[in-house]
């Protein structure tokens, strides 16, 4: 293997084209954030490659030398925050067999998320019609429905085991928790209250203890 000397170090091929592959994953990675970000605040049929080059500080014809187009980049977006997603959901059941601890522990994943995939959820939540028309996004549906899969067999499998009611419908429950965690994208605040921790502990409570206290008042008609 050849080597070149350059100011008294000795630098190799090999190392040379690391240090450039890491710099340009690097670059991408900024780029795809950059990306997620005009696509969460403008929507992503709104939001132009210009628009994205321009937040870079680069010419748009530089962003396809990382990219072939914009949906690349949000493919990029979504399928990162599905995988991660799905891989935790994944974890949580195969470390339980308590369907209740799985169900908390799958709160404490969604609500933990609102944070590192914020863009990705809001895509998802303001393009999620527009982008599953297209075929390179049949994935997104397939996604969907493993995760309800995941926390209807939960669901089931606590009523079964006595731990959850008998008489409240599995799916309906799962999209009413669904609904409730990703909607907190939109009025959650970093740095306020209370952290993602302390928001997916609230909802644990109220979700398994209920907001009544159990004691009943008798109003005089």
């Amino acid at each position: 293997m050849t080597t070149r000397k350059n100011s008294g170090t000795t630098t190799t091929p090999a190392k040379r084209q690391r240090t450039t592959s890491g710099a340009a994953s690097e670059r991408r990675d900024h780029l795809v954030k950059l990306a997620a970000e005009l696509f969460a605040r403008k929507g992503f049929q709104a939001t132009t490659v210009r628009e994205i080059a321009d937040e870079a500080g680069i010419l748009s014809g530089s962003l396809y030398h990382h990219f072939d187009s914009k949906e690349t980049i949000v493919d990029e977006v979504l399928s990162t925050f599905l995988d991660d997603l799905i891989a935790r959901y994944r974890a949580a059941v195969d470390t339980s067999s308590d369907a209740r601890t799985v169900l908390s522990e799958m709160v404490r994943i969604g609500f933990g998320t609102l944070e590192p995939h914020r863009a990705a959820i809001t895509v998802m939540q303001n393009d999620w019609n527009y982008l599953r028309q297209f075929e390179r996004f049949n994935y997104l549906v397939k996604a969907e429905d493993e995760v309800e899969q995941i926390w209807v067999t939960q669901i089931k499998a606590g009523q079964a085991a006595g731990l959850f009611r008998s008489d409240v419908d599995p799916k309906l429950t799962y999209r009413m928790i669904r609904d409730t965690i990703w909607v907190a994208v939109r009025w959650f605040r970093p740095g306020g209250r209370l952290n993602t921790t302390g928001l997916a502990e609230h909802y644990i409570t109220v979700l398994f203890d209920g907001l009544a206290t159990g004691e009943r008042t008798t109003q005089k008609g």
